[in-house]
This record gives structure tokens, C-alpha cells and sequence, in this order.
């Protein structure tokens, strides 16, 4: 089973049919995942919030049918699987391949405020193991590292069962540096921050370190990853260090003082860790167009998940 993730960039209504929108449907298509997350459906142009829902559901729909993969839900937003929080416009979702997973009814869950700054998507897969397969599309705070230390915590609740971890995989734009090491103990992500010097070192940076060494706060990601609770499928399996930001040239997009890091991560549970055989960063000449975030995938054998039982022994 493949799965995948996609920071879509500001993907807003009316674009459809957009030269970056024909792009983001190659790029998914190359990937082939069979479940796919998704960031940053935007609809900040729909001036009733009433109306928001409905708005990014179509649009969601209408990516998921281009690509072809499903989304529909009866219990998400508008029918859809998706999620945001209710005082913002922007929305994750989760789109799958209905020929090889399918959905469990009643499965799905959409996280908005006070958990989370962007809204968090959930879903339970049927893939033909003991167990439901949980998968989760995650937008970490971009502005307070405290912030998303806390949202590590929600998610790893979401995660929790009795004695362990659910089987399941994390994914999303974190907005933060992952703690994950290598096998030599240094950490896997280097320090991305340490000769810079700008205004926006306090929404990345360890606060007392800011000026100095200019130390990437972690907090979020080494809750998730403590005690193995889950992996890093990159560091995990060792894969060469490639980024997922920081491409894009000045002028395309949003302002990038930080350079070229990694912040889109899958985190795989402990029951799902064996079963990581591959992943990758998703570089083509339509993931250059598609976002200012490159996709990024892992591959699993199904066959070496274990339960959650199994686990807790």
C-alpha cells in the first residue's frame, strides 16, 4: 500500500482548470497512492462561513474525481473527508482509491478548534488487516512552537489505545523540524537555522537560543516520537535526506526566509513501523508546479503490521 502526502498550496475555488491545478492531478496520479493526504484547501474568497463547507467539499470532489479517488464520507463536512477549524477557511482532507482501500463507516472523524490551528482529518481504512487502519492528515501551527508541542500531544491521543498505539500513519505539512535520528544518533533533519538572521526565528526557533545558535524547536515532533510510540518513515528507514520546502524561488508564492528544509513527514505507529519499506520525496517537473511543497510517499507490506495486542505484549 502506498500512501502519500500533498501541502496543495492555497488550492482556492475557481482554479480547476489552472496550469498549477492541472499539475498537482499529474503529480498525485504519478505518486499512484492509495490513500493520499491533503493540505491547505483554501476558501478565504467565500465571504459566508456558512458556505465554507460546501465550497471545499467541491473542491475536494472535484481533485478526487481528476485523480481518480474517492472522498465521500456521510459523517465529514459536506459529505466529504475532510476537516478545518471553524474560525478559519482552511481545510485538510483525506482521498483514497476506492479500488484498492475502503473506508470504515463511522470511521471517519474531523478535529477542528480548540485541538488544532488548522483542522485535523481522520479516517479508519479496511486494507484486510486485523485491525482498522487509522490515517490522519495533519497542518501544524505555523506561528508558535508551543502550539504545536500541544497539538503533538492531541495527536498522539487520537493514536492511543490501552497498552499502546492504533495502526496507523500521521501525515501532513508539520511546520516544524522532525527530532528523528539516524543510526549514528545525530539527528536525521541538520540544523537548518543556524546562520540565519531574520524576524521569523520565533516561530521556528528554540526561544533562548534565538540570535545565537538559533536551535530548531522539535517539541512537537519528539512527543510523537518518543519511545518508538511512532517512526519516522525517513529516518526510520534511512532514506537519503531530501527537502520538502524551500524550492520555489523568491517571487513564487509566499516570502521563504528559511531555505530548503523538511517539514512534510509521515509518522508511522509502532504496530506499522515493520512494515515501512520504502518512501520518498516526490520530484517531477509537475511537483516543481503543483505546490510550494513537494509530495512525499511511503510504501507499506501490509503483511508485517501488527495489532495493537500484539504490541502491548
Amino acid at each position: 500500500m502506498r500512501i502519500a502526502n500533498l501541502n496543495a498550496y492555497k488550492l482556492r475555488p475557481g482554479e480547476e482548470d489552472s496550469a498549477r491545478s492541472r499539475a498537482r492531478v499529474t503529480a498525485i496520479r504519478e505518486m499512484a497512492p492509495d490513500v493520499l493526504a491533503l493540505q491547505e484547501v483554501l476558501v478565504d474568497t467565500v465571504p459566508d462561513d456558512q458556505d465554507w463547507d460546501r465550497a471545499a467539499g467541491e473542491i475536494v470532489r472535484r481533485l478526487a474525481a481528476d485523480c481518480g479517488l474517492a472522498a465521500a464520507v456521510s459523517e465529514g463536512p459536506a459529505g466529504v473527508a475532510m476537516a478545518s477549524n471553524s474560525h478559519r477557511p482552511w481545510y485538510t482532507a483525506i482521498l483514497w482509491n476506492p479500488d484498492t482501500v475502503a473506508p470504515i463507516p463511522g470511521g471517519f472523524r474531523a478535529f477542528g478548534a480548540p485541538d488544532f490551528w488548522h483542522g485535523c482529518a481522520t479516517a479508519q481504512f479496511d486494507v484486510g488487516t486485523t485491525e482498522p487502519f487509522l490515517v490522519a492528515s495533519y497542518h501544524g501551527d505555523p506561528f508558535r512552537p508551543d502550539f504545536r508541542a500541544n497539538e503533538a500531544l492531541r495527536l498522539k491521543g487520537i493514536f492511543r489505545c490501552t497498552g499502546g498505539a492504533k495502526p496507523g500513519v500521521l501525515l501532513g505539512d508539520f511546520n516544524g523540524i522532525s527530532a528523528a535520528r539516524t543510526v549514528t544518533g545525530g539527528h536525521y533533519d541538520a540544523e537548518p537555522y543556524t546562520d540565519q538572521d531574520h524576524d521569523d526565528l520565533e516561530f521556528q526557533c528554540i526561544p533562548e537560543t534565538i540570535g545565537t545558535t538559533n536551535l530548531a524547536d522539535r517539541r512537537q515532533s519528539a512527543a510523537l516520537l518518543r519511545r518508538g510510540y511512532m517512526v519516522d518513515a525517513g529516518a526510520h528507514l534511512g532514506a537519503p535526506w531530501q527537502p520538502t520546502v524551500g524550492y520555489w524561488a523568491d517571487g513564487r508564492g509566499d516570502p521563504d526566509p528559511w531555505g530548503e528544509r523538511r517539514i512534510d513527514l509521515v509518522l508511522a505507529t509502532r504496530p506499522v513501523a515493520p512494515a515501512l519499506v520504502d518512501y520518498g520525496v516526490h520530484i517531477s517537473l509537475a511537483s516543481d508546479e503543483a505546490a510550494d511543497h513537494r509530495p512525499i510517499w511511503a510504501d507499506l507490506d501490509l503483511s508485517r503490521i501488527a495489532t495493537s495486542t500484539e504490541e502491548s505484549r
